[in-house]
C-alpha cells in the first residue's frame, strides 16, 4: 500500500527535525559552556574560538548584547581569540564597497571598546590574510552546488534578489566562512541559531578533507557550536534589528540620540505593560531590552512599570540602555582620539593571522602532495 504525506504534514515533520536538532545542540552547547569554565584558564588553546562581523555599518546594542559582551567574557575566562572584521563578505549580496575603510575602522573602535584586548584575542581582516582565503580552494572541492544552494543565508539572499543573478562569492559564502574557522583551528564558534547550518558545513568540510586528502588523519578538527543564551531583539520599528532597515539603537549614538531613537519606538495602545511575546511583541521586545541590561527579568520589569504606560516603559529603557552604555561610550570616544592606535591593533592582528593561516595552507599543500 502506497502512503501519501500532505505538504502540511511533511511541514511539521520537518519543523520538528529542526526542533530536535537545536535542542540537541543547545544541550552540546551547555556542556562545552561548562568546559569552558573549568579547563579554559589552563588551556586556552583547546577552546580556541573564531567570530566576527561584517562591515557594512554601524554596530547597534543587539550585536552588543546578542555577542560583544559574550566574546569579552570568554576572552576573560582565558579562551584564545580570533576576531574577524569580513570585509570581502560585504560583497556577497551588493555592487559596492561603499565606505568600507570608515566602517572596518568604527567596528575595531567598537570590539575596543567592548573590552577586547589586542593583547589576549586576535583582531584582523579577511582581506590583508591571503592564506586563508587560499583555503578556499580545496574546500569548495568537497562542497556541492546542492549543499551551498540549500544554505538557508544563501535561500534567503536569492529570495531578496528579485530575479537577479545570484553572485559567485554568495553562493560560495558557507565555504568561505568554513575557511574562516578552519584557517586558525577554532574549535569553538559562538552562533544563534539561524547560523547552525553553517557550522554544520564546516564540520562537513572539515570531515572530508580528513577522509579525502589526509588519509583519515585528524589535520582538522570539527568545530562546536556555543549558541546564544540572547534572545532575538526587534527593531524600533518591530521588524528584525537591522543595519539596513535604520531601526537599530548604534552603539556610536549619544545619549540623546539614543533617547529619540527609544521614544520612536512601536509599542501598542494598551495602558497597563504586560510581557507578552506573542501578544505584544513590541512591548515585549523594549520589556526584553531592558532587561538585558538590567539583569533583570522582563517580567519583573513589566510589573514595575505596570500602568505606568508606554511612555514610563520608554522611560525605563531609555535609563537602562544609556547607564549600559556609558563606559564603551566613554572608551569609545577616547579611541576616537587616537585613529594611529587603532589602525595599529588591525595591522598587528592581521599579521598574527597571516603567520598562523600559512602554517595552516603550509600543512594542506603538504597533506595534498603540492609542495613542488
Amino acid at each position: 500500500m502506497t502512503m501519501t504525506i500532505t505538504r502540511d504534514e511533511f511541514r511539521a515533520e520537518l519543523h520538528a527535525d529542526e526542533n530536535a536538532t537545536y535542542a540537541a545542540a543547545r544541550e552540546r552547547s551547555a556542556v562545552l559552556d561548562h568546559l569552558i569554565d573549568e579547563q579554559a584558564a589552563s588551556d586556552p588553546s583547546r577552546f580556541r574560538m573564531l567570530t566576527g562581523d561584517r562591515p557594512t555599518g554601524p554596530l547597534h546594542v543587539g550585536h552588543y548584547l546578542g555577542s560583544l559582551r559574550n566574546r569579552v567574557r570568554l576572552q576573560d575566562k582565558g579562551v584564545e581569540t580570533f576576531v574577524l572584521v569580513a570585509d570581502y563578505q560585504v560583497i556577497t549580496d551588493r555592487d559596492v564597497v561603499g565606505q568600507i575603510g570608515h566602517h572596518v575602522h568604527e567596528l575595531v573602535v567598537d570590539y575596543l571598546a567592548a573590552g577586547i584586548d589586542p593583547e589576549r584575542s586576535t583582531i584582523f581582516a579577511h582581506s590583508a590574510v591571503p592564506a586563508l582565503n587560499q583555503l578556499v580552494l580545496p574546500f569548495l572541492s568537497l562542497t556541492t552546488d546542492t549543499e551551498l544552494r540549500r544554505n538557508p543565508t544563501v535561500k534567503d539572499e536569492l529570495a531578496l534578489t528579485g530575479g537577479r543573478p545570484l553572485s559567485g562569492l554568495l553562493l560560495t559564502y558557507p565555504v568561505h566562512q568554513a575557511a574562516d574557522i578552519l584557517f586558525c583551528h577554532a574549535r569553538v564558534v559562538p552562533v544563534g541559531r539561524d547560523q547552525l547550518p553553517h557550522v554544520e558545513q564546516t564540520r562537513a568540510i572539515a570531515r572530508r578533507f580528513n577522509e579525502r586528502y589526509a588519509a583519515g588523519h585528524s589535520v582538522f578538527t570539527e568545530p562546536e557550536v556555543l549558541l546564544s543564551d540572547v534572545p532575538l531583539l526587534l527593531g524600533t520599528d518591530g521588524q528584525k534589528m537591522s543595519k539596513s532597515r535604520g531601526n537599530t539603537i548604534n552603539l556610536r549614538d549619544s545619549a540623546d540620540e539614543t533617547a529619540a531613537r527609544i521614544r520612536g519606538a512601536r509599542t501598542d495602545s494598551e495602558r497597563r505593560i504586560t510581557f507578552g511575546p506573542k501578544a505584544r511583541p513590541e512591548v515585549a521586545n523594549l520589556l526584553t531590552l531592558a532587561g538585558l541590561f538590567l539583569d533583570e527579568s522582563p517580567e519583573s520589569i513589566a510589573e514595575r512599570v505596570g500602568n505606568g504606560g508606554a511612555r514610563q516603559l520608554k522611560e525605563v529603557v531609555t535609563e537602562a540602555v544609556n547607564e549600559g552604555l556609558r563606559d564603551h561610550r566613554a572608551r569609545r570616544a577616547e579611541l576616537a582620539r587616537d585613529p594611529a592606535f587603532v589602525s595599529t591593533v588591525l595591522r598587528d592582528g592581521s599579521a598574527r593571522a597571516n603567520e598562523v593561516a600559512e602554517r595552516t595552507l603550509a600543512t594542506v599543500r603538504a597533506v595534498m602532495g603540492m609542495t613542488y
